[in-house]
C-alpha cells in the first residue's frame, strides 16, 4: 500500500469514531432527504436519483470489480441504467487499448440488465435513444416474479463477473425476496449493493405514505439475509469513506461461494 493509500485508510478509519462528522452527516442527510436532493442530478441528460457520494462509490466499485453484467432492480427515469452502461463502455475501451483490439462501439461486450414492474413508455423511449443503449437490456415485471427471476438467470448464466443493485419497492419482504433472488448471481469479490437502506434511521414521518419505514425497509432485509448467508459482509469501509450514503449497511461484498 502507498502512503497515500495509508493516509485515506487511516482518514477513513478516523471518520468512523468522528462523533462530531457523524453527526453533522446525519443532519445535512436528514434535511436533503426532506428536500429531495437526490433528484437533482442527472447522469448524460438521464435523472439518476442518487445522492453523488454513492455515484462516486459505484464508480468505484465498479472499475475494482470490472463486472460483464450489473443486475439492476429499478428503472425509474433510467439514470442509474445509463451510469453503469457508460461505466462499462470505459472498461471495454481500457480493455480494448490494452489489447490493442480495435473497438467497435455497437459492439457491447458487457451488458446492464434493468428490471421493473412498470417502465413508463417516455423513459423507455429515451433510453433506447441514448448512445449507451447497446449496452442496456430491460424487462418488465416484477423483480421477484418467478418468471423474471428464470429470466435474469438465464442471462446471468452468460457472464463470469456479475455485480448487482437493488433498488425497486423498499419494503423489507420484497427487498429480501430480492436478495434471495440475486444475490447468489454475485461474483465472489463483487458487490451487491442495497440502496435507500437508509429509511431504517429516518423518522417515520418522512417515509410519507409508503409503505416501507422504520422496522420495514431494505436495512432489515439485509440485516435478516445476512444471518444466514455468511458469503457476503457489509463493507462498512464505504459508508465510513463517503459519510452520506442512502446505502448504509447496504455494501455487500461476497467474500466467498
Amino acid at each position: 500500500m502507498s502512503d497515500y493509500d495509508k493516509e485515506v485508510a487511516a482518514q477513513i478509519a478516523a471518520a468512523r469514531g468522528n462523533e462530531a462528522l457523524q453527526a453533522a452527516s446525519r443532519e445535512f442527510l436528514l434535511a436533503t432527504i426532506e428536500a429531495r436532493y437526490s433528484y437533482n442530478f442527472t447522469w448524460q441528460g438521464r435523472p439518476i436519483i442518487q445522492y453523488p457520494q454513492d455515484m462516486v462509490a459505484m464508480q468505484e466499485l465498479i472499475w475494482q470489480v470490472k463486472p460483464d453484467l450489473i443486475i439492476e432492480t429499478g428503472i425509474a427515469h433510467g439514470g442509474s441504467l445509463i451510469f453503469s452502461a457508460s461505466m462499462l463502455a470505459q472498461l471495454d475501451l481500457c480493455d480494448a487499448i490494452e489489447s490493442g483490439e480495435k473497438l467497435d462501439p455497437r459492439v457491447s461486450r458487457r451488458k446492464v440488465l434493468g428490471l421493473d414492474i412498470d417502465i413508463r413508455q417516455h423513459n423507455r423511449a429515451a433510453i433506447e435513444a441514448h448512445p449507451m443503449a447497446s449496452r442496456i437490456q430491460m424487462i418488465q415485471g416484477s423483480s421477484i416474479a418467478p418468471e423474471v427471476v428464470s429470466q435474469v438467470k438465464a442471462i446471468a448464466s452468460n457472464y463470469k463477473r456479475i455485480m448487482v443493485c437493488l433498488d425497486s419497492n423498499h419494503t423489507h419482504e420484497h427487498v429480501l425476496d430480492e436478495l434471495e433472488a440475486y444475490a447468489p448471481l454475485t461474483s465472489i469479490g463483487s458487490y451487491c449493493v442495497v440502496f435507500d437502506s437508509v429509511v431504517e434511521d429516518m423518522p417515520k414521518e418522512m417515509s410519507f405514505d409508503r409503505p416501507w419505514g422504520p422496522g420495514n425497509n431494505p436495512k432489515t432485509a439485509v440485516w435478516e439475509y445476512l444471518k444466514s448467508h455468511s458469503e457476503f459482509e457489509i463493507d462498512q469501509a464505504i459508508q465510513h469513506k463517503l459519510l452520506v450514503t442512502v446505502a448504509p449497511d447496504g455494501y455487500l461484498k461476497r467474500i466467498r461461494s
